[in-house]
């Protein structure tokens, strides 16, 4: 019973095909329909196979090996078989005997780094294989710009680093996170470019795929965003977003959200998923007062969050004293730039003009963010 699945024996994008090792035609047909479901053309053997096998005689040397296959999924029928084969990563023992006290035994002896229980596993199993298909690698850098007092210019830096990003060659998407805000894509002058929007995204269930995401979105100015429409709808349920979110990072490269400062379950789930939260606040004691309460709401769910004093006011707090109140290590101060206003009116997208004071604060922000050796270009 060696081979592969239908599909003429394409193989997965990811640079790989998984290896399923089984006699049991029931649990076989399972992780079959489990293969097709993440995208993953599989081969299948009934046994370790034997270098330079029928794979090699295909052309596809290793391709099928034990020991070169992105993922082995071994059938609790054929862990016996297996037991003396070389010790290695990505081997998952998949049975459907719910009640069998020696599956971990078993799991062991073949050095296993999982037990997946068909049903109860399948969701974690297609998140495995997809994952393969994938090529997932080093996720996303993944930043939340959020305003700690209205028109404190969030979205007007969370738009800039993303331009920034993008200019510096890095894959980068731009989300939305604010309903209310009137759309990433308008700052960008994009609101009639082709794409989907959130609401497209409502019905999602499951796991998102990130290339199917990434080519869905509107590109504008070399990076891809994900706004919201001019429809009426300004809810997506928490487990879309979450499953949103967790594709875009799956691309790698930079992922920067625009978040609401009223922080819901929606938006605790993209919270959760960050690496960083930038709260920018004005350099004034009732932006600051305002800023302490949002806050706390963010650090109840964002592991890191980094306070940007933008402008100083006339007998305002200088950036030291602002971070100091509000209990957040300084990320920087970003002055106000004479003339955006009416460049963004004209169709000019913030942080564009690589000499600007905003620009030079994203530039020195991903250089320190991302361990980059080199500037930015303009």
């Amino acid at each position: 019973m060696a081979g592969s699945a239908p599909d003429g024996g394409r193989p997965s994008p990811g640079g790989g095909r998984p290896l399923i090792i089984t006699e049991d035609p029931l649990l076989l047909d399972d992780l079959l329909r489990l293969c097709a479901a993440a995208g993953a053309d599989p081969h299948v053997h009934h046994t370790v196979p034997e270098p330079g096998g029928a794979a090699a005689a295909d052309g596809e040397a290793g391709s099928a090996g034990w020991e070169s296959a992105p993922l082995v999924l071994v059938g609790d029928d054929a862990a016996r078989r297996v037991r003396g084969a070389p010790r290695r990563t990505g081997v998952f023992l998949v049975g459907r005997d719910l009640d069998d006290p020696l599956v971990w035994q078993r799991a062991v002896e073949i050095g296993a780094e999982e037990v997946l229980r068909l049903p109860d596993s399948e969701s974690r199993l297609v998140d495995r294989l997809a994952d393969v298909v994938e090529g997932a690698g080093r996720p996303a850098l993944a930043v939340g710009v959020i305003g700690g007092s209205g028109g404190a210019g969030a979205s007007t830096l969370a738009c800039a680093l993303a331009v920034r990003a993008a200019r510096a060659g890095e894959r980068t998407i731009l989300i939305d996170g604010d309903p209310l805000g009137g759309g990433m894509d308008v700052l960008l002058g994009g609101e009639s470019a082709e794409g989907l929007r959130w609401p497209d995204f409502a019905a999602s269930r499951g796991r998102v795929g990130a290339g199917a995401l990434e080519e869905s979105l509107p590109e504008l100015h070399d990076l891809r965003v994900l706004s919201w429409d001019r429809g009426d709808r300004v809810v997506v349920p928490p487990a879309a977003v979450r499953s949103v979110v967790a594709a875009a990072r799956r691309r790698g490269g930079v992922v920067v959200v625009d978040l609401p400062r009223r922080v819901d379950e929606a938006v605790a789930e993209v919270l959760a998923q960050l690496d960083l939260v930038l709260m920018v606040v004005p350099g004034e004691l009732r932006s600051v007062a305002a800023a302490g309460r949002v806050a706390a709401g963010v650090r109840m769910v964002a592991r890191d969050v980094r306070v940007v004093v933008r402008g100083r006011c006339p007998g305002g707090l200088d950036p030291e004293s602002v971070a100091g109140l509000l209990g957040a290590p300084l990320a920087g101060e970003v002055p106000v730039e004479v003339g955006l206003p009416g460049r963004v009116a004209e169709g000019e997208p913030p942080g564009a003009q690589g000499r600007g004071s905003l620009a030079r604060f994203c530039d020195g922000f991903w250089q320190r963010a991302l361990g980059s050796a080199q500037g930015v270009p303009a």
